[in-house]
């Protein structure tokens, strides 16, 4: 079941965890947006700039520190996802206390390993 994620942090860099992700996520069939803070294309999927109006998000999971988080907070909590994965690095517990008040759904897992073993 094909599952609308939003990779924020992502990367042209191919040695990047944000770029693999992007890549294993296109090749499960997964619908994949990218938000980063360069434009470019990685896997057919246009990485785009900025806090873009975005609908129907399943799953965010992040790429970026804490630090860099706290500015897009409210952008995040706006897209309502039904969940957010903070990938190693990413863990955030005020993000994550901010989601789980809306009902959002959080993971402090690694969506790679979430992929690779059938669980994402």
């Amino acid at each position: 079941m094909s599952k609308k994620t939003l990779v924020l942090g992502a990367s042209l860099k191919s040695h990047r965890y944000s770029n693999i992700a992007i890549n294993r996520l296109v090749n499960h069939q997964h619908e994949v947006l990218a938000i980063g803070l360069r434009e470019g294309i990685v896997a057919g999927v246009s990485i785009i700039k900025g806090e873009p109006d975005l609908e129907n998000i399943d799953t965010i999971t992040l790429y970026m520190n804490p630090k860099r988080q706290v500015a897009l907070y409210d952008y995040i909590i706006e897209l309502r996802p039904k969940r957010i994965i903070f990938n190693p690095g990413t863990e955030n517990m005020e993000l994550i206390a901010l989601a789980q008040a809306k009902g959002i759904e959080t993971e402090i897992a690694c969506t790679l390993v979430m992929l690779s073993v059938g669980d994402y």
